[in-house]
């Protein structure tokens, strides 16, 4: 008979499992079903209603420089807003449309549809841990239909926005609804400025202490920079000099300097007040 493990070394195990799990990078998987666009097309879309309920339910402002989402005031009158928000993108083929137009499309498409399916989960306590209150069900479940294609949040991500775009930029302006990522924006983004508001979107997030912080000689960074290393850097240098990028001059000037290890660190609660 095999002796039982002692609880302190199963507990280590899980732990460590858990670790592997929760920072293992996720893969791009290229979908050049979506690669496509029309640059002759200078037609917009709208996307006033997102834009209108962002501004109602979206908490900026506030000390700490992390802004909420207040999932759970949304009301029976703007979740059918929202409903009808993502139907009407749901109707639109993003590929008829410039790359501009396209990209500010799927990023809000994806928030918009992460707000939809945190809201459906209603109530949920704002300390809850997003692993158990947001299960990874929530990004794998095909949700909406476009262009005759049935897709997920993970889809959006990891099989349109990385591997087409390749732009880093975009992980700075999804909403994972977590209290570790970076801002949901108060706006909604659009083709002629979603280059704008990604690049700042990424400078509040690295001059915010959740995104990087440095304080006596340590350097502490958010999972978002581990679990997605290959967007952002090939090695330490190379993400210590995207920090360095993004931060103030002050701060950047203590990054370019640092010689350590970057620690990580995490917070899982939702992104709600």
């Amino acid at each position: 008979m095999k002796t039982p493990l002692p609880n302190f070394v199963l507990g280590a195990i899980l732990i460590l499992v858990f670790g592997q799990i929760l920072h293992a990078a996720p893969g791009q998987d290229y979908w050049g079903y979506w690669d496509r666009s029309d640059e002759s097309n200078y037609r917009r879309i709208d996307h006033g209603a997102w834009d209108a309920l962002l501004e109602n339910y979206v908490v900026a402002g506030n000390a700490s420089g992390v802004n909420r989402f207040r999932y759970d005031a949304m009301d029976a009158r703007d979740r059918a807003r929202l409903d009808d928000y993502i139907a009407y993108l749901a109707a639109r083929d993003p590929r008829e449309f410039r790359r501009n137009e396209q990209l500010a499309y799927w990023m809000n498409l994806y928030n918009a549809v992460s707000v939809q399916a945190v809201v459906e989960r209603m109530p949920v306590g704002k300390g809850d841990i997003g692993k158990s209150a947001l299960p990874l069900s929530l990004w794998q479940k095909k949700r909406i239909e476009v262009a005759g294609e049935r897709l997920s949040l993970d889809d959006i991500e990891h099989r349109i926005l990385r591997p087409i775009w390749r732009d880093h930029r975009v992980l700075f302006g999804l909403n994972c609804a977590t209290l570790d990522c970076p801002n949901m924006q108060p706006s909604a983004y659009t083709g002629a400025t979603v280059a704008s508001q990604l690049k700042a979107a990424g400078r509040a997030f690295v001059n915010g202490d959740k995104g990087v912080h440095y304080d006596q000689g340590q350097l502490k960074a958010s999972r978002l920079f581990q679990v997605y290393r290959s967007d952002f850097a090939g090695d330490d240098k190379g993400l210590i000099r995207l920090f360095a990028h993004y931060a103030s001059d002050m701060k950047a000037l203590y990054l370019l300097g640092f010689q350590g290890a970057i620690q990580y660190r995490q917070d899982l609660r939702l992104n709600m007040p």
